[in-house]
């Protein structure tokens, strides 16, 4: 028997329990993949996903040379980069805050509240956010009412509502399961540099920039590049529940146009093709800010 065939005969009970999670991603995340040729074929329902004529790149020139394509990138991109970029932080200083309660129970009745939100699907989320953005009889225009304003607004068909509404409902709902991770690294640190530090006279402050933030910044480093490849994604759910007249003209991304032109038009080719160009870009930027991080900060996927 060979060396490798031995290894594998000592760990076999370890591969056995690796089938099913192997199955699931053939499955579900690499047969579908092969649904990609449709972005080179001509869909028929008599010849099904692969008995198209191929169209060769008929589809990304179509894309590319539609003007509103590049005002769905550039929507999808304003989006995508406020949850990536500017929504960072949050998580973070809210892990850092968990850190500090030092009573387990306390922190955990603080923890379990903020992770709620993430079990609620966006459908929920949306309802309540127009129960009280709601004109006349929501609790903000109430509100506003009672102290002397305006308080008819109809927040959700304006466009300047539109992104802060988009940006703090995400953050409200998945900052406690974001943070969940960089809880985990905080409390990895060895707690005798934390020690060292007070010997020293140094804060809470510049314990958590000298040690805290050095310390997970391998962790913020994976999770960015991890969500760089969703940067032309911005979310579906959200995007289209909060998508109204009003602001169209901002809430309509690549998500919703590949779902409208896809299910609504039955153009299942150029839907697939406009879903490639999503993927292939993500794809291309991971490996680029990866290499980057490798050589810069020595943290890398592989």
């Amino acid at each position: 028997m060979l060396k490798w065939q031995r290894r594998i005969w000592l760990h076999r009970y370890i591969y056995i329990m690796l089938i099913p999670s192997i199955a699931f991603f053939i499955a579900f995340s690499y047969l579908p993949m092969t649904g990609l040729v449709l972005a080179f074929k001509e869909f028929t329902f008599k010849g099904g996903l692969y008995g198209g004529e191929w169209v060769g790149l008929r589809y990304f020139e179509k894309f590319f040379s539609d003007s509103q394509s590049m005002v769905f990138v550039k929507n999808t991109l304003i989006i995508s980069s406020m949850k990536l970029f500017l929504a960072l932080p949050f998580p973070i200083i809210f892990a850092l805050q968990m850190n500090e309660i030092k009573n387990t129970r306390l922190r955990n009745v603080f923890q379990g509240i903020a992770y709620l939100p993430h079990f609620f699907s966006w459908v929920v989320v949306i309802g309540m956010i127009q129960r009280i953005l709601a004109p006349d009889t929501g609790f903000l225009n109430q509100f506003i009412d009672s102290l002397g304003g305006d308080g008819s607004r109809f927040f959700m068909m304006e466009k300047a509502s539109f992104y802060p509404i988009m940006f703090w409902s995400f953050i409200w709902k998945e900052i406690g399961w974001n943070s969940i991770i960089y809880f985990a690294a905080i409390t990895g640190i060895n707690p005798a540099l934390y020690e060292a530090a007070k010997m020293d006279g140094a804060g809470k402050l510049r314990q958590i920039w000298h040690i805290t933030l050095p310390g997970i910044r391998p962790t913020i480093l994976i999770l960015f590049i991890l969500s760089l490849g969703s940067i032309l994604s911005a979310g579906f759910d959200q995007i289209y529940l909060l998508k109204t007249p009003g602001n169209m003209e901002l809430a309509e991304t690549l998500d919703t146009y590949v779902v409208r032109v896809g299910m609504q038009d039955s153009q299942f080719g150029y839907a697939s093709a406009v879903g490639m160009i999503q993927g292939v870009i993500g794809l291309v930027l991971v490996i680029a800010v990866n290499q980057l991080s490798r050589k810069k900060f020595n943290t890398s996927l592989w």
